[in-house]
């Protein structure tokens, strides 16, 4: 139901050929996008509520497309629901009344963070989807998701969201403003500056990106330790490395996988459904972490996930999947995604994922080998600190 009203607000078809024609026509709309943000009226978080409910205790008959093997829940499924929902919240903040077809073009920029609260879900109650709009910018809007499952007579936490989309003109080619939003009450005010300061966090970390600039003095030292640990004291060459006990050397903890993007997984405006993205992304990674750690690791966050260029149709998308770092029972995996056009033989990265997952006993130690590897290694490293911090 989420995703046929979805269809309704920028009028797309379930059929293919009727989809096409119904995209070209929206280029029509561009002239009902706003010149200012200023000519919009300001929304209030309650404006964009929504709860929505996924029926699997009451309606058995939908189990089926959610239940893993090993009876529970896919993941990968609700990272599906949760991509939808949090497109349809922020559809729901601009809202207007007097236009019958949204000129808006709303896409998934990030998946800021989702945090576990249960590690198991149970394919057998139903589940419950709540959220709102948290923050704005100019024609960027924060949503964040709560999810919780029916047990023993009352609704349990499950897991908490934070998505950020984008707005966009009719044909998903530049930016377009976004009502504004106005807390209202000292909770609201709360979340609007958490928004805030998740914006400031993300600038910061994009800045001290190791693809930009050299590590800190104390990762440099992790570098330089793990180089020496591996040494051959037989040889004592910079080029003999040994691996250490209970390790695994990171080039041999790869797993990679190849999706061709048919019809089937277009989203509302006839691109690859981030959802599905996610999905496919997530049964890698833990494809991998389960390879790694020698048993069914159980998710722990998500973090990060940033969608850099949208996927078409037709496309032929690589993932590869790379355990870079390991802490305990730990297991911090980054898949990353491109697209290749056979007839140029070009690679575009599309997407990076990053899944901390946990085992259920202690893994061998990541190594890394090379500089890039080490890269790898601190980047990964960083993405679990900030899990484990928050």
């Amino acid at each position: 139901s989420v995703r046929n009203r979805l269809r309704e607000i920028v009028g797309a078809s379930t059929n293919w050929s009727h989809h096409q024609q119904a995209m070209a026509d929206r280029a029509s709309l561009s002239s009902m996008l706003a010149t200012s943000q200023n000519d919009l009226p300001a929304k209030r978080m309650k404006d964009s509520y929504l709860e929505v409910h996924l029926p699997l205790g009451s309606e058995p008959q939908l189990r089926e497309k959610y239940l893993t093997y090993h009876n529970t829940v896919r993941f990968g499924r609700i990272l599906e629901d949760l991509d939808s929902l949090a497109v349809l919240i922020s559809y729901s903040h601009t809202y207007n009344p007097e236009v019958k077809r949204s000129p808006l073009s709303i896409v998934t920029a990030l998946v800021d963070k989702i945090d576990m609260r249960q590690h198991v879900i149970y394919p057998d109650s139903d589940i419950k989807f709540t959220g709102h709009v948290t923050w704005v910018g100019k024609s960027s809007i924060e949503a964040k998701m709560h999810m919780s499952q029916y047990r023993d007579g009352a609704y349990v936490s499950v897991l908490d969201a934070t998505f950020v989309m984008v707005a966009r003109d009719p044909g998903n080619k530049r930016a377009a403003f976004v009502n504004p939003l106005k807390p209202e009450g000292p909770e609201e005010e709360k979340l609007f500056q958490e928004g805030e300061a998740n914006k400031s966090r993300r600038v910061e970390l994009s800045t001290a990106s190791l693809l930009k600039v050299a590590p800190t003095d104390e990762e440099r030292k992790v570098v330089h330790s793990i180089f020496l640990n591996t040494l051959d004291t037989n040889t004592v060459s910079f080029r003999s490395r040994v691996l250490p006990p209970n390790s695994v050397w990171m080039e041999d903890a790869k797993l990679k996988g190849l999706e061709i993007c048919h019809p089937q997984e277009r989203n509302i405006f006839n691109r690859i459904f981030g959802g599905f993205l996610m999905r496919k992304a997530y049964e890698l990674g833990w494809a991998n972490a389960c390879s790694y750690g020698g048993c069914r690791p159980s998710l722990v966050a998500v973090d990060d996930i940033l969608f850099q260029k949208p996927v078409d149709i037709g496309s032929l998308l690589m993932l590869s999947s790379q355990v870079c770092y390991t802490q305990g029972k730990y297991i911090q995996v980054r898949v990353h995604s491109e697209v290749f056009d056979p007839l140029t033989c070009q690679h575009s990265t599309t997407n990076i994922f990053h899944f901390t997952f946990a085992s259920d006993r202690d893994v061998p130690n990541i190594i890394p080998k090379t500089y890039g590897e080490s890269m790898l290694y601190l980047d990964g490293k960083r993405h679990f600190d900030q899990t484990v911090e928050s």
